[in-house]
């Protein structure tokens, strides 16, 4: 059974730092794309970075350009989102993805979420 635990989230000053971490189970990881997303009420989900199972290749949505890093330790099983200079905008719960194409077949899995609120 896959698993997606996601931490690290909690309140924190604007302009203020947090670390989120997405602990993978279940699957092969090294194979999987790896992402997250977030939420915030009433607005639809929205793509924040992604990163290639090898780690080489990064992609961040325009909000986050420049603040946010994405990257992953593959013996460990987990990806992370170093989240700098964070601003009230930011707030929303961050969701863990993990997604593979074999063939003709994709899969996707989602962790729970972290709350993240950012105060002014």
């Amino acid at each position: 059974q896959v698993q997606l635990v996601e931490s690290g989230g909690g309140l924190v000053q604007a302009g203020g730092s947090l670390r989120l971490s997405c602990a993978a189970s279940g699957l092969t990881f090294s194979n999987y794309g790896m992402g997250w997303f977030r939420q915030a009420p009433g607005k639809e989900r929205e793509f924040v970075a992604a990163i290639g199972w090898s780690g080489g290749s990064t992609y961040y949505g325009d909000s986050v350009k420049g603040r946010f890093t994405i990257s992953r330790d593959n013996a460990k099983g987990t990806v992370y989102l170093q989240m700098n200079n964070l601003k009230p905008e930011d707030t929303a719960v961050y969701y863990c993805n993990a997604g593979v194409t074999e063939g003709l077949m994709t899969y996707n899995y989602w962790g729970q979420g972290t709350q993240v609120t950012v105060s002014s």
